[in-house]
């Protein structure tokens, strides 16, 4: 029964909105042909963006095998290139671009609690960073629950694989093809699951010379990916591309290809395959005794599909799904029934779902919900009952279904004011740097938690009962595009949000900190103060409020005055209502590609008193991708302007300094029609700050210089934050000016010392540091500073982009004297 529960928790917790599955005839063919495929394979990679969509829809639609991906990571330390987001945020919106891929190329979408803590050169500090056992564990707990007959490696496990993430997850691969077989690794998993061999592990790669292949490394396959689907109107190089489109927020939009594509398999572990990738396995029903039955009844069913009627379906259906039944329970037949319930759905042409009257609800207030049910077909179709799952009401309705004719009846429902809000279940607690705390074996690994209030439906189908479950849902019409679905949400009664992430201090003089309360609600009053330690001072002490209608928000304000000496501390805010205390604000995002996301966070920011100095106050900024480096800047006392291409079209001599975000140059295309305006700037006395971007810059802005002189950017980087800085001229204006510039200044980074270095630079530039990874060579190309006329220029690749918003001191004091060199 165990297992039973666990297989439903991760199929339902793949569902997409938990909406009944439609399909074309095409797909319906596909389906049925698929019930006769028995076996599962496991592709493994670290990162989303990293699997190869190619392969996964060849595993399930031309092999029609269960195909899984496991993502060590969701990609929390990668950059986003359509908004803001970074940290669990983007991890979150990378995790639902998986979850887009997959419902396009077939697969699953799992993931291990390893977090993505930024580039890294070695395997050794990927495992020991994220805890090797541990995820080592997460992968044994998901080859135990999946049993994938063959596991598929995107890298191979050393240097070759480019970057520490994607060589461990080759390691902990291997490794777990062994340790899930032994009974004696991780048994505390035992009471779930049992021990599973994988028959063999093999490296996915492009390339026939694998990178250099080693001469220790076994045989290889080639595996014609590439062929046309009639059924589904598409090659699956069309399909993977549309898949691999998702991955939107990473820049990875794929042209869609036709032709034969070429891959190979090159043999690791287990046992060597010859021929085919599935050799001497079984993938048919023989595996499970008893089973041959159905392959001839699969086959009948087939031999007499109606493709203008599939509901004649129905009944050979549910005797496939009755003998299945009483075979023996396992991965496979549990499997497979879910796939025999989703043909009876799309067969008998039966939608159902569940629609709140609101996309959100307090724990323990009450909603509306719509049931609406249909069956489009002749089949005989009683909805017996539906019961709410996790609220605790039930309703029998013994009403039968009429071809086309909907069954829609709203329901008021008590939310009970235990509901867990709605947030990702892996963001409940607190990360540590490596790994995200999940201490519900159940849950880990899963895409997304399974939903806890549910619908479930008892139907008879010509006279055999079913339940189906799908997860209350809120739909909605935009005009401008339709119908979209998005999550319906468990919110606090009341939300607290500060709204910036840190706020800098430069000096001893107050700053307002805002807090916009938004009721969960209607009727929500109470207080609010914010909470800081001893040595800061808050104004006033608390705040009453009142907000009378759901979703209204009332923006409060606090005068936080600093200590008298450099301190970093956190301010909290804090909400009393009759029903308790809240320490959450809200944070949502929203792009077209996803359904909209909604966190809650601990309502928190960081307060830094920073030992600081300034010369100037007029910024101009030209924005880069997901850039928040502007908002840092003003909250130590600068004027910033946003200078979009008519703000460049003007006087720029009015700015002290002009600062290029990250990856601009890659981004803005408008750039080359300014650039000489911007030397022009310099020359005549401003500087210009140009914070990393890669050696793609002669793409999109078509700028074959982006400084006075030449200079070259490359892919050095130093991942270690701690990593020793040396300073090469300690003389030099950029670290004396107006502040002094030590060792110390580089305490407290975050995830790295920067990135995309340059690599050769002309005599005019000066450098300033140098640093380096371990065992690797001095990089002095993260800083080059060069006079140009009567101006400065400055390129750096240091990971000011990260550090700034992070509120790291000494970021902000090195950034101000590049801001204030000249001046």
């Amino acid at each position: 029964m165990k297992k039973t529960l666990i297989f439903l928790l991760l199929f339902y917790s793949t569902l997409s909105f938990g909406q009944t599955k439609q399909m074309s005839t095409g797909e319906l063919i596909q389906a049925m042909k698929r019930l006769n495929v028995v076996g599962n394979v496991l592709y493994v990679a670290a990162h989303p963006d990293d699997e190869n969509t190619l392969f996964i829809t060849w595993l399930s639609k031309e092999k029609m095998v269960r195909a899984g991906y496991i993502a060590m990571t969701r990609g929390d330390g990668g950059q986003n290139l359509i908004g803001s987001e970074q940290g669990e945020y983007v991890g979150y919106l990378r995790t639902h671009e998986l979850l887009g891929a997959r419902s396009i190329d077939g697969g699953e979408q799992y993931f291990t609690r390893a977090n993505d803590f930024g580039f890294t050169k070695t395997t050794d500090e990927a495992l020991s960073t994220w805890g090797k056992e541990q995820i080592l564990s997460d992968l044994v707990w998901r080859i135990r629950n999946f049993q994938p007959d063959v596991m598929v490696n995107r890298f191979p496990p050393d240097a070759r694989a480019g970057h520490g993430h994607h060589s461990a997850s080759a390691v902990l691969s291997e490794e777990a093809y062994k340790a899930a077989a032994d009974p004696t690794r991780f048994p505390e998993q035992l009471a779930y699951v049992k021990p599973w061999q994988v028959k063999r592990v093999v490296w996915n790669s492009f390339s026939p010379n694998f990178q250099n292949t080693t001469p220790e490394e076994g045989s290889y396959i080639k595996i014609q990916l590439g062929n046309y689907n009639a059924l589904l109107g598409k090659s699956y190089t069309e399909i993977a591309a549309e898949a691999r489109s998702m991955h939107k927020s990473q820049g990875f939009g794929s042209a869609k290809t036709r032709g034969q594509r070429v891959d190979y398999a090159l043999h690791k572990v287990g046992e060597s395959a010859k021929d085919d990738l599935f050799d001497g396995i079984d993938m048919t029903w023989k595996r499970v005794k008893g089973g041959e039955k159905v392959e001839g009844l699969v086959n009948e069913m087939l031999a007499n599909f109606k493709v203008e009627n599939p509901s004649a379906s129905v009944p050979a259906l549910i005797n496939i799904y009755n003998t299945i039944n009483g075979l023996e329970e396992n991965v496979w037949t549990t499997y497979k029934k879910n796939e025999v319930k989703d043909l009876i759905l799309a067969c008998a042409g039966l939608w159902f779902e569940a629609n709140p009257s609101d996309y959100s609800v307090a724990g323990g207030d009450k909603i509306k919900v719509n049931l609406n049910v249909v069956a489009r077909s002749n089949t005989t179709i009683v909805l017996e009952k539906v019961s709410f799952k996790g609220i605790g009401k039930d309703s029998v309705m013994n009403t039968k279904l009429v071809n086309n004719v909907p069954v829609n009846q709203n329901f008021d429902v008590q939310i009970s004011a235990n509901t867990p809000i709605t947030q990702p279940y892996w963001l409940m607690e607190e990360k540590e740097k490596g790994f995200y705390k999940v201490n519900d074996q159940l849950l880990r690994g899963l895409a997304m938690k399974p939903a806890d209030l549910v619908c479930e439906y008892s139907f008879s189908i010509d006279g055999k009962q079913f339940n189906f479950q799908t997860p209350l849902t809120y739909k909605f019409v935009e005009p401008s595009i339709g119908e979209i679905y998005r999550y319906f949400e468990v919110r606090p009664e009341v939300m607290a949000t500060i709204d910036e992430k840190v706020y800098a201090f430069a000096d001893n003089q107050p700053k307002d900190v805002h807090v916009t309360l938004k009721a969960g609600k209607k009727g929500v009053s109470g207080s609010v103060s914010l909470d800081a330690p001893k040595g800061w001072k808050i104004e006033p002490v608390a705040i009453n409020f009142e907000l009378k209608d759901k979703y209204e928000e009332k923006n409060v304000t606090f005068k936080v005055f600093p200590s008298n000496t450099a301190s970093e501390v956190s301010l909290k805010a804090v909400v009393k209502t009759a029903n308790g205390t809240y320490n959450r604000g809200i944070a949502t995002i929203d792009y077209k590609h996803i359904p909209t996301l909604t966190l809650y966070p601990v309502s928190e920011a960081k307060a830094i008193r920073i030992d600081l100095k300034k010369k100037g106050t007029m910024i101009g900024y030209i924005a880069g991708a997901g850039d928040e480096v502007p908002a840092a800047l003003t909250q130590i006392g600068y004027q910033v302007t946003m200078l979009t291409p008519v703000e460049l079209g003007k006087n720029l001599g009015v700015y002290d300094a002009i600062i290029v975000g990250v990856r601009a140059y890659n981004t803005e295309e408008h750039l080359k029609f300014f650039q000489d305006k911007l030397m022009d700037y310099v020359k005549n006395g401003g500087t210009v700050v140009t914070q990393y971007q890669t050696n793609a810059f002669y793409g999109t802005s078509k700028v074959k210089e982006i400084g006075p002189y030449n200079f070259g950017i490359g892919r050095g980087r130093v991942t270690d934050e701690n990593a020793e800085v040396k300073i090469l001229n300690p003389t030099h204006p950029l670290l004396n000016t107006p502040n002094k510039i030590t060792a110390k200044d580089f305490d407290g980074w975050i995830q790295e010392r920067g990135l995309y270095f340059a690599d050769k630079w002309a005599k005019e530039y000066e450098t300033i540091f140098s640093m380096h990874d371990a065992k690797e060579k001095e990089e002095e190309g993260s800083v080059l500073y060069a006079k140009y006329g009567k101006g400065n220029f400055i390129f750096t690749g240091l990971a000011f982009f990260r550090e700034l918003p992070a509120g790291v001191p000494g970021a902000y004091r090195l950034f101000a004297n590049m801001i204030s060199v000249g001046k």
